[in-house]
């Protein structure tokens, strides 16, 4: 057990490396306290063990690099052993309805996450475009995530744009952090949820952040305690048990849509995260929808439209893509109650 003047005496333990808190420090961040401790590894690489689930602080397992630790706090990190630096190329068959010298446009199918993360090093979009595109692909974005301007939950299917060269990148980052408030971006998705929500035309203006109960969740908090997070969305179709969404983004924070809805009383269709507690309302549905919805096996949530300006010539670009087949057999069942 050393100690470096901060307070944090580091040893070395079985497999992982411990730490505790000195007793003459005062109450501090953990992402401080591990900087303190392992100042090998960097601030930024410590916050993202933190979120990745590798700190634990007197045994229990801490995912905000935020929380605080007082005197005498043990704490153990353990850093992974390294990967390949970047993603290897895989081939796989995507569907593409545009591409050019600058982007390519994708239609994800449900199941494919979008870049390399822990537990999902491999058999990515990212992988499968780099087998595609080849030297093209735009590093700018990070070496685990190259081109990639925007993302889709895995088990989101639907339509997303990649640059191909860092102009292209840069062009699209800007309008996708504009949200289409000022400028030419459109995201539209289908969602297919619980109940019918009134209005059935209306805005959701809810802010968003991390759950404190549950870190891998994101949960509605007051204002000015998040993110602000708007979307707007109409009834497209009503069922006895359900409806069809169209909902537009205003702003593009992680699983907003889903959240959102599930936050108002009508959470998406098969979605286990956010609405379990509407699994039960499943056995009033007719079997051929039950049997729809046990066979879609993920959220009812499809990025339906994309549009916006060509990054190098400013010409607009306006895709559409049709409900999954298992989407679209779980709204001919609904519809035929």
């Amino acid at each position: 057990m050393t100690g470096d003047g901060s307070g944090v005496l580091a040893v070395r333990g079985d497999g992982e490396r411990q730490a505790v808190v000195g007793p003459e420090t005062a109450r501090t961040r953990l992402d401080r306290a591990l900087a303190a401790a392992f100042p090998d590894v960097s601030r930024a690489r410590l916050q993202d063990l933190v979120r990745e689930g590798r700190v634990r602080r007197d045994g229990a397992t801490v995912r905000d690099p935020a929380a605080k630790v007082g005197p005498g706090a043990r704490l153990a990190l353990t850093v992974p052993e390294a990967v390949a630096p970047e993603p290897l190329p895989e081939a796989r068959r995507l569907v593409i309805p545009y591409e050019d010298d600058d982007l390519v446009v994708v239609d994800k199918p449900a199941g494919l996450v979008v870049h390399p993360a822990p537990g999902h090093e491999a058999g990515t979009l990212v992988n499968a475009l780099i087998a595609h595109c080849g030297a093209s692909l735009s590093g700018i974005g990070g070496v685990r995530r190259p081109g990639i301007v925007h993302r889709l939950d895995k088990d989101t299917s639907g339509l997303i744009v990649v640059a191909k060269n860092d102009a292209a990148h840069q062009g699209l980052t800007a309008q996708f952090a504009d949200h289409g408030r000022s400028g030419p971006l459109e995201r539209a998705y289908q969602a297919l949820a619980w109940g019918v929500p009134e209005p059935r035309v209306g805005t959701i203006d809810a802010s968003l952040a991390r759950s404190q109960r549950n870190r891998e969740k994101i949960a509605v908090v007051r204002a000015g305690e998040g993110r602000r997070a708007v979307t707007h969305y109409a009834v497209e179709a009503a069922y006895p048990e359900a409806c069809l969404l169209r909902c537009r983004l205003e702003t593009g924070r992680t699983h907003q849509i889903r959240v959102h809805l599930s936050h108002r009383g009508h959470p998406l269709l098969g979605d286990a995260v956010y609405g379990s507690a509407f699994r039960t309302k499943a056995a009033r549905l007719a079997e051929p929808a039950q049997a729809a919805l046990a066979a879609l096996g993920r959220q009812a949530l499809h990025a339906a439209l994309l549009g916006f300006a060509h990054p190098r010539t400013g010409d607009p670009l306006r895709f559409k893509s049709p409900l999954p087949a298992s989407m679209a057999r779980l709204v001919r069942a609904l519809a035929a109650e």
